[in-house]
């Protein structure tokens, strides 16, 4: 609902400019959904946002609507692959196969590739394999609240 709001860049730029963030340190994370509602619209708002110097990404991708023609037409800097592709990665063809495949696609498209829920030695095998950028999950770390995190980086 947001990112409909017309004040959305007001709004992130007084954030930016509150807290002293570097842009290059923020990337936002959109749903496919999001691409369908006035798309024109949305990719100026994306173009806008990367001149700004911050990444838009596609979260679960594959999961709702994705369109892949707005792929190409949408200023866009990553694909994040939903978990429910990575599951059983090391012993279903099927999921290696659409994880392959995406991971392909979004390297033809100049996109970053992120995949959530990496859980073993063998997913993350694969994924390096197919050339994933970007791997997240409980192999490397469980949920670690916000202040636990600012003690342990700080310090």
């Amino acid at each position: 609902m947001q990112l409909r709001d017309e004040h959305i860049l007001d709004q992130v730029t007084s954030i930016l400019d509150d807290t002293g963030l570097d842009p290059t340190f923020l990337e936002i994370e959109v749903t496919d959904s999001v691409l369908m509602h006035r798309p024109e619209v949305t990719a100026r708002m994306f173009q806008v946002l990367r001149e700004m110097g911050i990444r838009v990404s596609i979260d679960d991708f594959g999961t709702r609507y994705s369109s892949l023609s707005y792929l190409a037409k949408l200023p866009l800097d990553a694909l994040k692959i939903d978990q429910s592709f990575v599951h059983h990665i090391s012993t279903t063809p099927e999921n290696r196969a659409i994880v392959s495949a995406i991971i392909s696609m979004a390297r033809s498209l100049n996109l970053r590739v992120i995949v959530e829920g990496v859980e073993t030695a063998e997913e993350l095998t694969f994924l390096k394999t197919q050339k994933c950028d970007e791997a997240q999950g409980y192999f490397f770390s469980r949920s670690v609240p916000a202040d636990q995190i600012a003690r342990q980086f700080i310090n």
